[in-house]
């Protein structure tokens, strides 16, 4: 049975509590055609996805599912794959050097179970970065003649080097025995690995764009404000720093310049020029490139002025005196001949008591339906052929719906183990099944072909529903189709684009279901999932967050706008790469 060992380490760095055994068994690069033959220069080897594609035919764009145990060691004894092997123990993973300052580099190190050690065929390893596509996968094989005894249970074996994990970032790491049954159960735990910190791998000194004040103190007298924070440590070497304040439609720029940086861990300068009655939001950094940026806020009050010499009492009750009186009968004839007007208005006008009631309507929130004990369940369906930018725009779309719009979502791109164990077709079936929306994002890949002989890179899958995606476009499609005639309810089912994308890229099949284009409709979108009404008479229902002008206020939203930027202009520089390429035939 295919096993899985995942490692977890939540309260301290891994690289501090775990080393690779200097004693393990590294891997061997050999082929696949020389691990079949069982030779011994072969015993221990690494087999490329190319090496398997040449040798066996399969293609290598499924990400890190278990391939079929007979294609990779041959059929002609098919005992070999019929045995309960368990999972590995003691997973360990240690940080290697990695010259790029930017990105950290894993081995992934591991004892074999001893039981079913002499029917083990290899181990399957994998890295995948939480809440993101790139998954990196080797796959390790003994040679065919080798069988395992129980002392090589206490033999350390690795894997080689798993480069360009990004610092400070989750990843789970996943070690499969080989070879696995037809039959399995519920066979993974999910635990997570953190890399080093920019500081952590390569020192202060070499982190400068890490660093930024966190102690910051205001001092106000007037319009001039001072300014305190904490200076960057010397060994960093830090001397110039800037602020940026904005306010009032106006930026300010204050460069600071040290001196000296010895015996000071503290430093103070002048805010000057600023505008009083005005709320001004500043930031404060050391002057390097992309260096983080620490936001604090200033508020410039208006100055109080008293008289410089106020006159006496007996002056100010003679002059005060009759022009409070007379301005008192003034005021209550005006009040005695509003009311006679307003009486007779009233009169005139019985529907001014309804109007006044809306008016109040406007100010009363608007709760959702109480009838759900659950947040709605929505599946996001999608195509990968319009390449990376655009599976980083739906998956950016799921997780600002989720966080922002009170509904859990399904999306492929976050359950591979499940898919691994259930299969994709299998998977989407029964979250089709489960969910109580689906929503499918259309794009102009979703009317592609699935073509086999197109390669892409082992390490990052954005190929696994290319083969899927259109047959549960069709699954979605008849659903639709046969709600329609039977007159029942279809609003399970939506269809989307993004602004970059036309609403001709919407399939047939869905023509009927509700379409929506993001992020315009994404208040729409928000009463489809939760069945309120957006307006109704007297009042509307606004969530700042989710409108077209407000939902990149939050920093979920203003990354769903970049994601959308940038895979519309990914998207018009293939269709224009298309253009010339089909020009170019012409000619020809």
């Amino acid at each position: 049975m295919w096993r899985l060992y995942l490692l977890l380490v939540a309260s301290q760095p891994l690289w501090a509590q775990t080393e690779v055994p200097v004693s393990a068994v590294a891997p061997q690069n050999c082929s696949l055609e020389c691990v079949r033959q069982g030779r011994p220069e072969c015993e221990y080897c690494r087999v490329t996805g190319d090496d398997i594609k040449k040798k066996v035919g399969l293609i290598s764009n499924h990400g890190c599912i278990p391939w079929p145990c007979l294609e990779l060691l041959g059929d002609e004894d098919p005992s070999i794959c019929e045995h309960y092997v368990q999972a590995p123990d003691n997973v360990k993973v240690e940080f290697v050097h990695e010259p790029n300052p930017k990105t950290d580099t894993v081995i992934v190190s591991w004892k074999p179970s001893h039981y079913g050690i002499a029917f083990l065929r290899g181990f399957q390893v994998s890295v995948q970065a939480l809440g993101g596509t790139a998954v990196a996968c080797q796959l390790l094989l003994f040679s065919r003649n080798v069988s395992l005894s129980a002392t090589h249970a206490q033999t350390f074996y690795k894997s080689d080097p798993f480069p360009g994990l990004s610092l400070g970032s989750q990843y789970a790491v996943t070690v499969m025995a080989l070879p696995v049954p037809e039959q399995w159960d519920k066979f993974y735990q999910s635990f997570y690995f953190s890399t080093r910190s920019c500081a952590e791998k390569s020192g202060l000194e070499q982190c400068k764009q890490d660093w930024y004040p966190q102690h910051i103190e205001v001092q106000q007298d007037g319009s001039v404000v001072i300014v305190t924070f904490n200076l960057a440590p010397p060994i960093m070497g830090i001397r110039r720093y800037f602020c940026l304040c904005r306010g009032d439609g106006k930026v300010k720029y204050t460069d600071i310049i040290l001196d000296s940086l010895e015996s000071k861990t503290h430093h103070s300068f002048q805010l000057s020029d600023l505008h009083e009655g005005t709320n001004y939001t500043c930031e404060i950094a050391a002057k390097e490139v992309d260096a983080v940026r620490k936001r604090f806020k200033i508020s410039i009050q208006k100055a109080e002025t008293l008289p410089s010499t106020p006159p006496s009492l007996a002056v100010v009750l003679a002059v005060c005196l009759p022009v409070v009186a007379v301005f008192g009968v003034l005021l209550a004839a005006l009040m005695c001949w509003r009311s006679k007007v307003y009486r007779k208005k009233l009169d005139a006008n019985p529907e001014i008591d309804t109007f006044y009631e809306e008016k109040d309507a406007l100010k009363e929130p608007v709760g959702l339906s109480g009838n759900r004990t659950t947040p709605p369940r929505l599946l996001i369906c999608y195509s990968g052929y319009d390449g990376a930018a655009h599976v980083k725009a739906v998956m950016q779309l799921g997780a600002f719906i989720q966080q922002h719009m009170a509904t859990r979502v399904c999306l492929d791109l976050w359950d591979y183990l499940n898919i691994a164990e259930e299969g994709i077709m299998a998977w989407y079936c029964r979250q089709i099944r489960e969910s109580d929306f689906v929503l499918v994002i259309c794009s102009p890949g979703l009317r592609q072909r699935y073509d086999p002989d197109v390669t892409h890179d082992d390490s990052v899958d954005l190929m696994s529903n290319a083969c899927s995606c259109k047959a549960i476009v069709q699954l979605i499609g008849e659903e639709v189709g046969r709600a329609k005639a039977r007159g029942e309810d279809m609003s399970k089912y939506m269809a989307a684009v993004f602004k970059y994308c036309k609403e001709t890229d919407i399939p047939t099949e869905l023509r009927l279901a509700t379409h929506y284009t993001l992020p315009r409709d994404l208040p729409l979108l928000f009463s489809h999932l939760h069945g309120v009404a957006l307006h109704r008479p007297g009042s509307y229902l606004k969530i700042n967050s989710i409108t077209e002008e407000g939902y990149t206020s939050v920093p979920m939203g203003a990354a769903l706008q970049l994601a959308i930027q940038e895979a519309g202009m990914a998207l018009n520089g293939k269709q224009q790469q298309m253009e010339e390429l089909s020009y170019n035939r012409v000619d020809a």
